[in-house]
């Protein structure tokens, strides 16, 4: 048995050192030095600090700011160490009670506005982490952001517009529209 357990050590040893020590730090070294940025989480820094995620959702309820979709992670939104969906059906009276009251709540922060509102704003998105909405979200509440700003409308909509990301490779996935680099983008512009 002894002349058995030996080799048997060692090859624990060296897979354990190939497999969890090697190999891991080979990988990291060669994403920190092809894609650096991505490597590092995508960071957003303003001024030294680093304020975000271009990969992870932001709450924002402020009138002038752009709202992000709901979060449905727990124990609170947008919360990157709890990624899920609320899991329930369309037909679930607990989902339907919520959409009525986020509608509620953009409807009450614009009352004047008496478009449509999009699904995106009213939805969680599967991990309940989506830093994105469409454009149609972001036009949705331009209105809004314009007057709490006192911009020009023309002014939020070309923000948008130089914000609105195209379709992966021209034809996967949909347009979208990162709120906190539209958000940080709103905070530059001169007035």
């Amino acid at each position: 048995m002894l002349s058995q357990l030996r080799p048997a050590l060692m090859i624990l040893l060296l897979l354990t050192l190939v497999t969890g020590v090697a190999y891991p730090l080979l990988v990291t070294g060669i994403a920190q030095a092809v894609f650096p940025s991505q490597a590092q989480g995508s960071l957003i820094v303003k001024d030294g600090h680093v304020v975000g995620s271009r990969l992870i959702g932001q709450p924002f309820d402020d009138p002038k700011y752009f709202w992000s979709r709901p979060s449905a992670t727990s124990p609170f939104g947008d919360n990157a160490g709890s990624s899920s969906g609320s899991n329930l059906s369309p037909t679930n009276p607990d989902l339907v009670k919520a959409v009525q009251g986020r509608v509620d709540a953009l409807r009450a922060a614009d009352p004047a506005s008496t478009t449509p509102v999009p699904v995106d704003l009213v939805t969680a998105s599967g991990s309940g982490l989506d830093p994105h909405i469409s454009p149609a979200a972001a036009l949705y509440q331009a209105p809004r952001v314009a007057r709490a700003r006192k911009l020009a409308p023309e002014t939020v909509r070309a923000l948008i517009e130089r914000h609105t990301e195209g379709r992966f490779l021209g034809f996967l996935g949909e347009p979208r529209v990162n709120v906190l680099a539209l958000n940080m983008a709103l905070d530059a512009a001169p007035r």
